[in-house]
């Protein structure tokens, strides 16, 4: 099959199977590409709409965008389920596989040390969010007293204001404590800005948004250990994720910087003017 190289991520030789029937971006399903000692997990994609061009238009098309990051989340997902990979930003194209090798071999140090660091470890992520206090959440919608003056008015506006201040605060002291446990029991810990609720689409306002490194073998205790905080703080809440690939740790050189002969919005290594 022809067309240009898609790379989902870098990752150590392994034995075990992929899914038989994972399917890639573009519906190509994903092939090993060995080079040294290291893997790049790669597919076919087309020209047609992965070329510089092309690739700069659909990265402003939010469906496209939606289907292609579905289909790389997919092939890492199915890569963390045998082996520590790391996983290479969305739309990461060349040429041919020899535009991949020489990836590979320009980056070679950088990836063995990431990739070391990885081993055996996944990436889980905890969100806290301050929610309105249970016995509020749970009474029935009631519209609020009219008040009998500009007093009374000024009186509850007051009175709201001060139980708003105090759930926020009981939930950043929260979040404060949350994670200084969870990240004494991570190799390492990141904390991302919160999210917007208006994107997200999640109730409640994000106080904490982290992201934890934890040995697949210890991924058990620390999930337990989250699930035990989840009541400890009404009209808090308390979501976890994973485990996922190290997104997170990756490391600047590989998750947010420009590898040469990578093609982005800007740049590629297809041959192609800009």
């Amino acid at each position: 099959m022809t067309g240009l190289r898609y790379v989902y991520a870098v990752c150590r030789p392994f034995d075990a199977a992929l899914q038989a029937q994972l399917a890639g971006v573009a519906g190509d399903p994903p092939r090993l590409l060995p080079h040294g000692d290291l893997v790049a997990v790669v597919s076919h994609v087309p020209e047609a709409d992965f070329g510089e061009e092309a690739l700069r238009a659909h990265l402003e098309d939010l469906d496209w965008l939606t289907v292609t990051a579905r289909a790389h989340q997919q092939v890492v997902d199915a890569l963390t389920a045998v082996t520590t990979p790391l996983p290479l930003r969305l739309a990461t194209v060349f040429r041919d596989d020899s535009g991949v090798r020489v990836m590979l071999e320009e980056r070679e140090s950088a990836f063995r040390r990431t990739l070391d660091r990885l081993d055996g470890r996944v990436e889980w992520g905890v969100k806290v969010y301050v929610e309105a206090e249970p016995e509020q959440a749970a009474a029935p919608a009631q519209p609020a007293p009219k008040p009998a003056s500009g007093r009374d008015y000024l009186r509850q506006r007051r009175r709201q204001s001060r139980a708003d201040d105090d759930l926020w605060s009981r939930a950043e002291e929260f979040a404060t404590g949350l994670h200084g446990t969870l990240s004494g029991r991570a190799d390492d810990a990141r904390l991302h800005a919160p999210q917007n609720p208006r994107l997200s689409g999640a109730a409640g306002r994000n106080v904490l948004n982290a992201a934890y490194l934890v040995l697949r073998d210890a991924s058990e205790e620390f999930v337990e250990m989250v699930d035990r905080t989840k009541d400890d703080a009404p009209g808090i809440r308390v979501e976890l994720t994973g485990p996922w690939a190290a997104y997170s740790f990756a490391g600047e050189e590989t998750a947010g910087e420009e590898t040469p002969g990578e093609e982005t919005a800007g740049g590629n290594d297809t041959g192609e003017g800009s």
